[in-house]
């Protein structure tokens, strides 16, 4: 008996927490989910519908996106070629912090499929987002996403290449000096 109505404790208890949650969440849950659906889709229009005219971007290669216009001109340029979708989509680690009724900052993770130097790698990435609401619409101002720099796929790919790099070069430089010492001999 006690065991029953400790649970029934604790779900009135998540009944009466998601009651008394902000309304902005479910607001914020319905942008990410449309604008990661358009991403996916690559679909600029419709992102560009969920963005602030003076959204700021940084990418996870430190280049910089300010304004629609810039935004697009990005997703034209790299966006359609480089990006091949989500491993795992945009995931919040929580709720958004709220800051009024018309600001909020949401961070999370997400990993994202790319083809970068003519192959293809996922980047694990962690994001922070920060949204303003205009004219009652939630909109993207800011997003900021950024990857391990000690560890990821490039980084990766580099390091192979320079073990590589060396081994040809360890042999090539033993095939020289075995043909030295044999011109040297004759």
């Amino acid at each position: 008996m006690r065991m029953v109505l400790t649970f029934l404790g604790l779900l009135m208890f998540s009944v009466s927490l998601h009651a008394a949650e902000d309304p902005a969440h479910d607001e914020l849950r319905a942008l990410r989910i449309e604008m990661v659906d358009a991403i996916t889709r690559g679909d600029i229009d419709t992102v560009l519908k969920h963005v602030d005219p003076d959204i700021v971007i940084t990418w996870q290669d430190n280049q910089v996106c300010r304004g629609k216009d810039g935004l697009k001109e990005f997703f034209e340029k790299s966006g359609k070629t480089t990006f091949k979708g989500y491993k795992v989509p945009p995931t919040p680690d929580g709720l958004a912090i709220l800051y009024g009724s018309d600001t909020a900052i949401s961070t999370g993770e997400t990993v994202a499929a790319y083809t970068l130097l003519g192959k293809e790698h996922e980047m694990h990435s962690r994001w922070t987002a920060t949204l303003v609401k205009r004219d009652g619409q939630w909109l993207l101002a800011g997003y900021h996403i950024s990857m391990n720099v000690l560890d990821n796929p490039l980084l990766n790919a580099a390091k192979n290449s320079l073990y590589v790099a060396s081994g040809v070069a360890l042999l090539l430089g033993v095939g020289i000096g075995v043909m030295i010492s044999r011109r040297k001999r004759a």
